[in-house]
């Protein structure tokens, strides 16, 4: 399997750059077995779904994890830009760091609302951070002097704003420590999540904290070496009897985005079944895996040569998905962590 088997064009101006609102507004591409394509709205879900489905939602919360700050020496000052990417269990951070050449080991930078951070290690280019605030009073700063992590991909276009804290976050957000969002989490609203109840679907919690690495590019040509980031998940056991329990009655187990399904098939403890799991999974989904869950899939539109594009074309297979997302363009879905949904159902 090649790199440039997952390659296509995506027209520029598909790169959405803001949610539509409301947020269930967006659009829906429905594919099904026997190569049957239909264009709706994520409000329609209610409709595309049964009595009984389950939806599994990943309920991490997005962390305002780009700080702008100063480094100051021998009374010059110097611009850093610091983006958060995971504690550890000492209460530092690690962080990408710009420029990270001007600052020294020790060294302080300052930031807005009284926070501020020494760099006290290097790890793979990367800084190590100890903050002078801790718990509540670190997280109240951090949601005033921080800003949301956008992807590259919008950042580029433009800066992050007051919009995107709560554009950028689900509606079931809980457990704080991504720093992306759960993108195909970010359609649904409190009318859709009534609408779904009142139809007889279920909903199943799980936590993914999805890092910065799923922006990663794929670097090799051949996919199959192709090393996966780590990031920390859990699956309670009320939420493993949950999923074990629709798999027993003939029920559809339907993850919500591509952060779920990664999970839910790192916990599977055999086909159909699944265990309570904690820890990190750096799972990587190609054409020929087998799952053991998950029956069908909610997710945005994803990046060419991309992980995630790849693990949808595992699901639905290469030429099917080659197949979607020429209507896609052809039909002028918008793309990407602010774009459209698909319903995906193999």
């Amino acid at each position: 399997m090649k790199l440039d088997d997952f390659d296509f064009e995506l027209p520029e101006r598909l790169i959405a750059t803001r949610p539509v609102s409301p947020r269930s507004a967006a659009r829906m591409l429905v594919a099904e077995g026997g190569g049957t394509v239909r264009d709706t709205h994520v409000r329609d879900l209610p409709d595309m779904l049964r009595e009984g489905d389950l939806l599994v939602l990943n309920n991490t919360k997005v962390i305002p994890a780009r700080l702008f700050g100063t480094r100051t020496r021998d009374g010059n000052t110097s611009k850093i830009e610091v983006t958060l990417l995971s504690p550890d269990t000492r209460g530092h951070w690690r962080a990408l760091i710009k420029p990270l050449r001007k600052v020294r080991d020790g060294e302080e930078i300052a930031f807005d609302a009284g926070l501020s951070a020494t760099l006290i290690d290097r790890v793979d280019g990367q800084g190590v951070l100890y903050f002078n605030l801790q718990g509540e009073a670190f997280d109240a700063a951090l949601a005033e002097a921080g800003q949301m992590p956008l992807p590259p991909y919008i950042a580029a276009k433009r800066a992050a704003d007051a919009r995107d804290k709560e554009d950028y976050q689900t509606a079931f957000a809980k457990h704080q420590g991504a720093v992306a969002a759960p993108t195909a989490s970010l359609h649904f609203d409190t009318p859709l999540l009534q609408a779904l109840k009142a139809k007889g679907v279920e909903f199943a919690e799980v936590t993914l904290h999805v890092g910065a690495g799923t922006f990663l590019p794929v670097k090799v040509e051949d996919v199959t070496t192709h090393k996966m980031h780590a990031e920390w998940g859990q699956v309670e056991a009320a939420t493993a009897a949950q999923i074990n329990a629709a798999k027993a009655r003939g029920a559809r187990v339907i993850p919500v985005g591509t952060t779920a399904l990664r999970l839910i098939e790192t916990a599977a403890s055999g086909p159909g079944t699944i265990t309570a799991w904690s820890g990190e999974t750096d799972i990587f989904i190609y054409p020929g895996f087998q799952f053991q869950l998950t029956d069908a899939l909610m997710t945005n539109f994803h990046l060419p040569k991309s992980t995630l594009l790849m693990l949808v074309s595992a699901l639905m297979g290469q030429d099917r998905m080659r197949e979607i997302y020429a209507h896609a363009v052809a039909q002028d879905y918008r793309f990407f962590s602010y774009g459209d949904s698909s319903l995906l159902v193999p």
